[in-house]
């Protein structure tokens, strides 16, 4: 699993959010995707690495400016993770 964490500019409401959520999910093959106007950022988890310039398309084409992203390893923890 990968996370993937796109910086974006632009969004400036619960609605841009949720446009952006929208936009990942219908291009990419994706677990989760989340963002937020505040942090001016979307999170996805995938199972494989996202292609930059796929990214770079789809977020300018809803309208808002692609800044980065960057990738790193996802271990989904679960709720007794703690103990560990």
């Amino acid at each position: 699993m990968v996370k993937t964490i796109i910086k974006i500019e632009g969004m400036a409401c619960g609605m841009c959010e949720s446009h952006m959520n929208d936009a990942i999910r219908n291009k990419f093959k994706v677990k989760k995707v989340s963002s937020s106007h505040t942090d001016k950022e979307s999170v996805v988890i995938s199972e494989e690495i996202l292609n930059e310039d796929e990214v770079k398309k789809a977020v300018e084409d809803t309208g808002y400016t692609f800044i980065s992203m960057s990738s790193e390893p996802y271990e989904k923890k679960g709720f007794f993770s703690f103990k560990k």
